[in-house]
Order: structure tokens, then sequence, then C-alpha cells
């Protein structure tokens, strides 16, 4: 997957994971509360492996740059 498509699909379960939350909490539900807040953790891991592959190309491409300059 994409930076891009790890951010949105993060940015989505995490949304998702925080209205399934207030649901349970309305509902009394505590599994659906839990539920919520496992989906809205996922949200938050997939948003971070987004960051981390922009990081990534990010340093690639500056090395990349760095060493076209001392060619």
């Amino acid at each position: 997957m994409s930076s891009m498509t790890d951010k949105a699909k993060g940015v989505a379960n995490e949304a998702i994971g925080n209205a399934k939350q207030g649901v349970g909490r309305a509902a009394g539900s505590d599994k659906l509360e839990a539920e919520g807040m496992v989906q809205e953790a996922k949200g938050a891991a997939q948003k971070a492996a987004g960051e981390v592959k922009d990081a990534i190309k990010d340093g690639a491409q500056k090395v990349a740059d760095a060493a076209k300059k001392h060619l």
C-alpha cells in the first residue's frame, strides 16, 4: 500500500472506531466500545505506517540527490 492509502485507511478506521466507542457507551455495550478502541488504535497504527513510508521515501530522495551532486 502507498503511504497515502495507509493514511486514508488510518483516518477512516480512527473515525469508525471513535463512533463505535460512542455508540457502545450510549448503548451500554462494553463489547462495542472495546471494538471501537481496537479499531481506533488500528487506524492510528495505519497512519503511523504511512508517515514512516513517507519519511523513508524522503530520506532515500535526499541520499539520491546528494549522490547526484557528487558525480
